[in-house]
């Protein structure tokens, strides 16, 4: 036996199985372009399904979009939370500063308003608890 053209004779039955392969995929490709593939009694039966896919994959991408929203809404509120707690600490040292005595008596006295920083010191009252020596039934 000749190896030669065993070898020979192998290679060129394999040349008409890979153009048999090519005339597939442009076939397959033509009926997609085409649109034919549709007309099919199996392509028909599958059809609600890749209604379900398309329906699901819209839902995906509206998930994704929704989830982005979210994530923007969340860090701008953040943001805003940061801003007016700085605010409020601001504010509450002002409040601070203004409400001590000194701070409140000179400010009564740009207004002039007749009321005056006293300079007696307040009494403190003390109460006794009387303890009767009455029973009682």
């Amino acid at each position: 036996m000749n190896k030669f053209k065993d070898n020979k004779s192998n290679e060129t039955q394999s040349e008409p199985v890979v153009q048999g392969k090519e005339n597939k995929v442009v076939r397959s490709v033509a009926n997609v372009v085409s649109g034919s593939f549709l007309s099919r009694e199996s392509s028909l039966k599958n059809l609600p399904f890749v209604f379900f896919l398309s329906l699901l994959s819209v839902c995906y991408i509206a998930n994704g979009y929704y989830a982005d929203d979210q994530v923007r809404k969340v860090n701008r509120l953040v943001s805003e939370i940061k801003e007016l707690r700085t605010q409020y600490i601001v504010v509450k040292d002002s409040l601070v500063i203004k409400s001590k005595q000194t701070e409140v008596a000179r400010s009564l006295a740009k207004q002039q308003s007749g009321i005056k920083e006293s300079v007696v010191p307040p009494k403190k009252i003390v109460i006794r608890e009387v303890v009767s020596d009455l029973k009682k039934d």
